[in-house]
């Protein structure tokens, strides 16, 4: 985003860890290690880079719990952005209270991360998110940054749709989607060419797989590989390199994620833009919050492995189809996501604030 906010003549800075191994550039380091001495070194360069956080229009953070810190300590620094900038404005990018809480007890989406239909999800990760989340701490720094701050943007349909049934919230959202930059590097011929061999790509978060359905993904690739073995491929990426990583994706046709999500997210957007097929969340709200009619890229999946089994191996029988979902997978992310077009939607919001 900021990339794009730069590219429209605004000044900005980036304050981050860099999303861990991802290393993304920023301007202000907020990385923390473990232990006391590198604990003792964040605080430092944090309290050190508090001057080169005042005296701007707007403050954007990815969420209410922005720092690698306790949720109480949070909040003071929360304060001090609010008192020395003009408005703050906040992400609804992932989890926080609202998204664990109103997805247990409201349920306004027939699936997510913590409800199928009217059934609670009790899986380790989801029970873990909802313990650490309500009624603690930062159930409590959450509430009062989203309804302190001037604004909130969602990144996508579910995270609106979760604000969107809080009294005293709804009218301060916003939804804007995800920013990515356009692939300059795509080979049309390699794009147009029906492969012999399917080849899928699934990534392996420890602690994550069974919260965001990659353990049923991978079983029903694996069945769909048995009783297809000379047609599938599959690359299983688990504690490589971001490096390592990107190149096992960048060499697949297809991309196995999320299957408790309306829409496709960063990670297989980025695969989208590079013309990689995305098997997982692309409900109808997805494309109706987006206004689009036509395109239709997202090999959608309910969140059962019967639905994972059934699309995967349609798929691998129809090979033709292969092209044209990853032409129009490149043409959803520039129409949707370019991160001008972004910026742009951005620039919007805070001139209204302003």
């Amino acid at each position: 985003m900021a990339e794009g906010l730069k590219a429209l003549g605004h000044e900005c800075v980036v304050a981050s860890d860099g999303d861990h191994w991802k290393d993304y550039p920023r301007d202000i380091d907020l990385r923390r290690g473990f232990g006391l001495k590198d604990g003792a070194s964040f605080a430092w360069r944090l309290l050190k880079s508090l001057p080169k956080m005042r005296g701007y229009d707007i403050v954007q953070i990815i969420n209410p719990v922005f720092l690698e810190l306790k949720a109480e300590r949070i909040t003071p620094f929360y304060n001090y952005l609010r008192k020395n900038n003009k408005y703050v404005v906040m992400g609804a990018f992932g989890m926080d209270y609202y998204w664990a809480q109103v997805n247990t007890d409201i349920r306004p989406l027939r699936y997510s991360d913590f409800n199928i239909g009217n059934t609670i999800r009790n899986d380790n990760a989801a029970e873990l998110f909802r313990k650490d989340m309500i009624g603690t701490s930062k159930e409590k720094l959450c509430k009062y940054v989203a309804n302190d701050c001037d604004a909130i943007v969602a990144g996508l349909y579910e995270y609106w749709a979760t604000y969107d049934v809080v009294p005293g919230l709804r009218e301060k959202l916003t939804f804007i989607p995800f920013p990515i930059k356009p692939n300059n590097d795509i080979d049309y011929n390699a794009i147009d060419k029906i492969p012999d061999t399917l080849s899928l790509f699934i990534g392996m978060f420890p602690g994550r797989a069974d919260y965001k359905g990659s353990d049923v993904l991978l079983a029903a690739a694996k069945a769909v590989k048995q009783r297809y073995p000379n047609k599938v491929q599959i690359k299983v990426a688990e504690g490589v390199p971001f490096k390592q990583y990107t190149q096992m994706m960048d060499s697949s046709d297809a991309i196995l994620d999320q299957i408790y999500s309306y829409t496709p997210a960063m990670n297989s957007l980025l695969a989208m833009s590079k013309g990689i097929i995305n098997i997982g969340g692309g409900e109808p709200e997805n494309y109706d919050i987006l206004g689009e009619d036509s395109l239709r890229p997202i090999i959608n999946v309910e969140p059962n492995y019967e639905s994972c089994y059934n699309e995967i191996e349609q798929l691998v029988l129809h090979p033709e189809r292969i092209p044209e979902l990853k032409r129009q997978s490149i043409e959803y992310v520039e129409k949707h996501h370019n991160y001008i077009k972004v910026a742009k939607q951005y620039e919007e919001l805070y001139a209204k604030l302003l």
